[in-house]
């Protein structure tokens, strides 16, 4: 089939390899976010998409909109069979979803019903979730809504940050694209409506969301820090001081008041609700992350030392930007 594929960042990347690879499909064309500022110096960069299909010399496609006629009219001259599509980033109409004859098949990482929106690998760690996966389905106009071509299920580890989780599910999706589109091509698959119970939803992950809440208990605090790992990156204060977190560990010692800190031989342990958690790694304003254990000595932390939870909050959450991984109806 002749492919015009969607997507932006990293972990559209797999998907987009592997139909390059392909010996039964062809992209004649890739559609990706504008050139964006990136990083301290704020360069302006060609998203990993538009990257990787500069290097295959595949024309790409940077419409400010999806919806603008200029785009539209390309778009039907490439005549496309089908739009895969993979953490786009912007939201297509029913004038682009009419073009490609067999439609836009969207890669989302949820098994559907469940975690319809821009961030379920992260609401499925948050929320203990065991067992998570991939679905392909054709996009229509409601939030990851349109009927199922197929799934991948993937087991979440107890260490599992949403970085991690999230390049497991990018590789096996490729697979599953991939197979989805040979099946749409022979004529064997068909598209299963979703059902109706089951549904829930995972917006955007903001800034706010990725304060830890050490009244809570640890099992909670460690899903939370996993689930915003590496962005957009739990955080927490202490007084005046904001300090970035790495992934903690639920420890069997004795309970400490939420938010005590106690610095030992075996690390610097955080007090929950419940057990305590070990801090892994610590970043203070201005410096890179670093091992807890050097940040507690650097601070010179006395037996008062401790934390603070949102209700104790004094100073307001910097803005953060953060890159969807999947957005499935791509708003």
């Amino acid at each position: 089939m002749r492919l015009v594929f969607a997507g932006t960042p990293e972990p559209a990347v797999p998907t987009l390899q592997r139909l390059l690879d392909s010996a039964r499909h062809e992209v004649v064309a890739v559609i990706t976010r504008p050139d964006a500022a990136a990083g301290r110096g704020r360069k302006v960069v060609r998203s990993p998409i538009g990257q990787l299909a500069d290097a295959h010399g595949v024309p790409v496609l940077t419409p400010t909109s999806p919806s603008d006629p200029d785009f539209l009219d390309q778009l039907r001259a490439l005549e496309p069979d089908c739009c895969p599509v993979v953490a786009y980033g912007a939201l297509l109409r029913p004038a682009a979803l009419a073009i490609p004859r067999h439609g836009w098949v969207n890669l989302h990482f949820s098994l559907l019903p469940a975690w319809r929106g821009a961030a379920p690998v992260q609401s499925a760690i948050r929320a203990g979730d065991a067992v998570t996966g991939a679905s392909t389905f054709r996009i229509e106009e409601g939030l990851d809504t349109g009927p199922v071509f197929g799934i991948v299920t993937e087991t979440i580890r107890p260490n599992d940050t949403a970085g991690a989780l999230l390049a497991r599910l990018a590789d096996s999706g490729a697979a599953l694209m991939s197979s989805t589109m040979d099946g749409i091509e022979d004529g064997i698959l068909t598209a299963v409506e979703q059902p109706t119970d089951g549904v829930s939803l995972a917006p955007k992950v903001t800034a706010a969301d990725a304060r830890v809440d050490w009244t809570l208990p640890a099992l909670a605090v460690d899903r939370v820090v996993r689930s915003v790992t590496p962005a957009p990156g739990a955080w927490t204060t202490m007084g005046e001081v904001r300090l970035k977190l790495g992934p903690v560990l639920p420890v069997d010692e004795p309970a400490l008041p939420p938010g005590q800190l106690q610095v030992g031989k075996d690390g610097v342990l955080v007090g929950t609700a419940t057990q305590p958690v070990r801090l892994s790694q610590v970043q203070p304003p201005g410096k890179k992350m670093m091992n807890a254990g050097d940040w507690a000595r650097g601070a010179r932390l006395d037996d008062t030392a401790r934390l603070d939870s949102p209700h104790h909050e004094t100073t307001q959450p910097e803005t953060t930007q953060h890159t969807p991984t999947d957005r499935t109806t791509a708003r």
